[in-house]
């Protein structure tokens, strides 16, 4: 099979980037008879950047990686949503949502492969052969990098938080040793150790312990409260601050949608891990791919689902819309809950924190790498030391965002509306740049016109996303609590 070089490489036999032409989207293929480490070793550049530098995974590393970036902490707001929309529309809005970001999955999957001879391993790397190298990037390029960067920034906050509370309870005491910003660096620090792991593939080890992790401290989280009962006084109505005027109203269903779609992140993740597997004329990825996304979403469903209408009926609107389950939890049951479970509840989490911070930032270090090659003139990889110091400094960089910006997990409404397009609109309207040739025959024109209403409706609902959870903030305030973390 054919290898592709990276968004804005060079070929290995010039010093100078290659121009920007819209009618070439900045991909080379190689096609060596079979096979990934041929390929890798005809396209060098593949051969050096985290992403692709390894593409020996199986169907149990994808099943790691999708679901391990599928569950997390963000999943833990769902109950949040309910209170938003009601029993109801969020059941509905959590079925359509989690089948629709599953059809979009089989569309990035189907499009890996999709041009005979050549392999896109990146989201921003299909983004500009569809949509063409200038407006591809410009579409993408924001959504990616912020996604993840926000991503690993969450998991600091939410990771010192865990840190903070596991050893407040291995103490004995509600007193910290250290101040909250101590905590975030502690945990960055580990975090950075952690991301040193050279490329995707060699962190299955660490999705491993993030999937199991993620599942075990999610349904400790449902099954506790259920079994101690629902809160006396839970109310399943609209939220009281939804009472207030239709367009109050209205900015919460907004942002109860916002925070279903955010706990469907993963999505600028899903090209990139089929690109760690193997791929050649007698297996192709797409199939063990597939096959890893059905294993893995059905335990994500299994999750999900549980998760957001146990907590629902556990806390009604109770639910915090800041910290959700976990500080439901913490608030209304806490108190009869033995101190080794809630010690265990918060280890699982603070080390599913720690676990995800190098999946999530594999993205922005393949990112960072590539510029730095870039430069070179003489076309070598990053040394180890260059490596390991371009992600010290973006460890600092979330780092510094977490202590500047501690409110962030607060803006979920608006994360989940910034990166929405990424899950529901653009793999649509790829799929139709992509496949409008290819259109001939009834069943394909319905697939186009399935693909361009679901595309056209996602771009749609980002707007309306946005506008409502930038509504909602100027409407109830927020507290913005800057360098002051919590």
């Amino acid at each position: 099979m054919a290898e592709v070089y990276p968004i804005n490489s060079f070929s290995p036999n010039t010093s100078s980037p290659i121009e920007d032409d819209e009618s070439l989207p900045h991909v080379i293929t190689i096609s060596p008879e079979e096979g990934s480490t041929e390929a890798n070793s005809a396209n060098p550049i593949e051969a050096w950047l985290p992403l692709t530098e390894s593409r020996e995974g199986n169907l149990w590393t994808c099943v790691f990686h999708l679901i391990s970036s599928g569950i997390g902490v963000q999943a833990l707001l769902l109950p949040v949503a309910f209170a938003s929309l009601g029993w109801a529309w969020g059941v509905i809005c959590l079925s359509l949502g989690f089948i629709w970001q599953l059809y979009t999955i089989w569309v990035l999957v189907q499009l890996h492969e999709s041009v005979p001879g050549t392999r896109y391993s990146r989201f921003l790397q299909l983004s500009m052969a569809a949509f063409g190298p200038k407006l591809g990037k410009l579409l993408a390029l924001f959504p990616v990098m912020y996604l993840s960067g926000a991503s690993c920034v969450v998991l600091i906050i939410n990771g010192g938080k865990a840190m903070e509370l596991f050893f407040n309870e291995v103490r004995g005491t509600s007193t910290s040793a250290l101040t909250a910003v101590e905590w975030f660096l502690v945990f960055t620090a580990m975090a950075i150790v952690m991301a040193q792991a050279p490329n995707l593939n060699s962190v299955a080890g660490f999705s491993l312990v993030a999937a199991i992790t993620g599942i075990s401290y999610c349904t400790f989280l449902w099954a506790l409260p259920v079994a101690k009962g629902r809160l006396p006084d839970a109310d399943y109505g609209s939220s009281p601050s939804s009472n207030e005027s239709g367009m109050g109203r209205m900015s919460d269903v907004v942002n109860g949608i916002g925070i279903i779609m955010l706990s469907f992140r993963g999505h600028n993740l899903i090209l990139e891990i089929q690109g760690t597997l193997p791929s050649g004329q007698k297996i192709q990825s797409r199939k063990t791919m597939w096959r890893a996304v059905m294993i893995s979403y059905a335990i994500v469903m299994i999750i999900l689902f549980p998760l957001a209408i146990a907590g629902f009926w556990a806390y009604g609107n109770k639910v915090p819309s800041s910290g959700g389950m976990l500080k439901a939890f913490s608030s209304f049951h806490g108190s009869s809950t033995s101190n080794p479970l809630k010690g265990l509840i918060y280890l699982l989490l603070l080390l599913n924190c720690l676990t995800s911070y190098p999946i999530y930032a594999m993205p922005v270090f393949d990112n960072l790498e590539l510029s730095l090659i870039s430069q070179k003139k003489n076309n070598k990889p990053c040394s180890r030391l260059v490596r390991a110091c371009s992600r010290m400094f973006f460890g600092g960089v979330t780092f510094f965002i977490a202590v500047t910006f501690p409110f962030l997990p607060s803006l979920a409404p608006l994360i989940g509306a910034v990166a929405l397009p990424l899950t529901l609109a653009y793999p649509c309207l790829m799929w139709i740049a992509m496949k409008m040739k290819d259109c001939k025959s009834g069943g394909d024109v319905a697939v186009w016109g399935l693909n361009l209403l679901l595309g056209s409706l996602g771009m749609a609902l980002c707007v309306l996303l946005v506008v409502g959870a930038v509504w909602s903030l100027a409407d109830k305030g927020l507290h913005a609590n800057f360098f002051k973390p919590e």
